[in-house]
């Protein structure tokens, strides 16, 4: 994790080795896994309302006894869990 921005960004690397900075939004637990909703760091002149600007979602996994993120194995796990933290998002909303 990178503390270059603060506390709540981190920087991923992709399959093509390009980083990304991402915004930790909020994380949630689901069916004993632990999933964590980021939107890309946007910086001073980038257009946020671009397809690049979406919600990202990432699952937490152990692998030789290290935590990691991962991207979601299926669709429909992906399309799931994005409702879940639209449901948070919007709950949040209307606290306000």
């Amino acid at each position: 994790m990178s503390d270059e921005f603060g506390p709540n960004f981190i920087t991923v690397t992709d399959e093509d080795g390009n980083d990304i900075e991402l915004e930790f939004v909020d994380a949630l637990e689901h069916n004993g896994q632990t999933y964590m909703a980021f939107f890309p760091a946007v910086e001073d002149g980038e257009d946020e309302d671009s397809d690049d600007y979406g919600m990202v979602i990432l699952k937490s996994i152990v692998e030789d006894g290290e935590e990691l993120l991962s991207t979601l194995d299926t669709d429909e796990e992906l399309d799931e869990v994005y409702n879940l933290f639209m449901e948070r998002l919007f709950e949040d909303e209307e606290d306000e």
